[in-house]
Formats: C-alpha cells, structure tokens, sequence
C-alpha cells in the first residue's frame, strides 16, 4: 500500500531524531494527517522545539518559526503595511504566519492579545489586517510549544485558543536507553538540519483525503457519541465536550486507522488518541 509505505517512511525518519518516544511521534503524525494544529506541551530541554522542526521538514512544507515573548506583537505575526514613497501607497508586508508551517516555539510566553492573534488564523485559515482579509497558504499548520504554567513568565492559554489545537501532547523524559543515545549522539539540531522532505504537496493532500475517506460505522460513531455524553454529565467533568470536539476525535481516530494501515476506525484507534484530543 503506497500510503502505508509513506506512512512508515515518516515515522522511521521522525524517530531517529526522537528517540525513543515513538508512541508521541505517531501521535504527531496523526494531527498533522487530520489537518490539525499541535500542542507539544512540556518542560524546557525535552525535545518540544526539535520535534517540531522535525516535523516541518519531513512533511516538506514552508515554515517559519517565532519566538513567542513578552514583548511580541500581533503585527509581528500577522504582517504591517509599510509607506513606499516609490509606489506612493502603503504596501503590506506579511509576516511569518503566512507560511505553511508555523513553529509557535513557547507560545504561552507571548500576552494574551498576542495570543489571540492566532485565533482567526487557526480557525479560519485567514488574517484579518488592517480592514482586509488576507488568505493563509494552504495547507496551514501551528505547531506550537509551550512550557508548564507553573514556571515563570507564562500565560495561560484561554480555552479558546486550546480548543483550536487538535492535540495536545506531552513528550516526557526518555528512558535510560534513549537518554544514553542523545548523550553519544550527535547534535539533534544537526541531525533536523540534514533531514529530508518526504512528501510533496500534493502527496501530503492525497494523504489527507485518504483520511478522511476512513470508515466510520454507525456503531462506531455511537461509541464516541457514548463517550461524548459521558463528559456531560457532571460526574467528572466540569464542563462536557462540544460538538467541535466530538468531530475532532473522530477525525484524529481516522488518521490513526490509516497508520495503522486499515480504511476503517476501531474502537481501539479512538481510545489511542481520546486523551491527546480531548483533555485541554
């Protein structure tokens, strides 16, 4: 199955630079297959940022990355209209969240109404700039990262702007086995530098397709709308999901499915990726 192969391919080459955290990179690989934005939330130095760089350059797709701090600003994202006494008109200028790929690195560092100026960009696939609507390129990914709220200088993401991811992961601390390759190893960034793009636009949407052409059978789809009024209940949760979420999770279990290599969803590709699609 060529979609199998390529699949397989992505995943090989993702994890010899993640070592030891396939079950993470899948899941990854999955978001970016549904056509969802990533969180990859963890303490600093575990991996967050080479992760999603890695993850750029296998898909083969334009990126840029921005540091998120204090101090930045919705135009620095978003893009300014700059005077050019040349052409006697303003002349706008975009910025780095016109590209395919956006490397949000530590995004929860940023104040919230620099925060809030991914929010039309991530639901929409659109910026609004200055009085104008302004087309995203397509495909459009965030992959953000984001430290514990706990350290010093964060801002929690409102629960608007988590609903707009499709995942959310966490990498943890590898085992002792991982651990000693990253220590005799070479340079990870190094290793990101040197990868190569595996995928074509073109291929990375017929992916897509083929995920959303995975079956979905009625009992299938009465499990998870189980599972959904489950979380209405009141009985552990505050607040239940939204419908939003209900069609998220199915649309992560199919990509699951079809690394699995099946063209149907099974109870089991729902609960691999329930608590990653649900939990924020």
């Amino acid at each position: 199955m060529h979609a199998q192969q390529k699949i397989t391919s992505l995943l090989d080459q993702l994890n010899t630079v993640i070592v030891g955290k396939s079950a993470q990179v899948q899941d990854c690989v999955a978001c970016l297959l549904a056509g969802g934005h990533l969180l990859i939330e963890d303490v600093p130095g575990v991996g967050k940022t080479t992760l999603a760089h890695a993850l750029a350059r296998t898909f083969g797709l334009q990126f840029s990355r921005v540091q998120f701090t204090a101090d930045l600003m919705p135009s620095d994202l978003t893009g300014v209209s700059v005077y050019e006494r040349g052409k006697e008109a303003f002349v706008f200028h975009p910025g780095p969240v016109f590209a395919q790929v956006l490397l949000a690195d530590e995004i929860n560092r940023a104040s919230p109404k620099t925060q809030s100026a991914l929010l039309e960009a991530m639901e929409e696939k659109q910026v609004s700039v200055e009085g104008e609507t302004r087309a995203l390129p397509h495909p459009f990914f965030v992959i953000a990262t984001q430290n514990p709220h706990d350290q010093l200088g964060t801002f929690a993401l409102p629960e608007s702007q988590l609903d707009r991811f499709l995942m959310r992961i966490s990498i943890g601390y590898p085992d002792r086995a991982a651990e000693r390759l990253l220590l005799a190893g070479s340079d990870r960034r190094d290793m990101v530098d040197g990868m190569l793009p595996l995928l074509s636009q073109g291929e990375l949407a017929q992916l897509q397709q083929q995920v959303l052409a995975v079956h979905t059978a009625e009992p299938l789809l009465n499990y998870v709308q189980d599972l959904i009024a489950a979380t209405r209940s009141g009985r552990w949760f505050l607040q239940g999901l939204s419908p939003r979420a209900g069609i998220a999770l199915v649309r992560a279990a199919k990509a699951q499915a079809l690394i699995s290599g099946r063209d149907y969803v099974a109870p089991d590709d729902v609960q691999a990726v329930l608590p990653q699609t649900i939990a924020h």
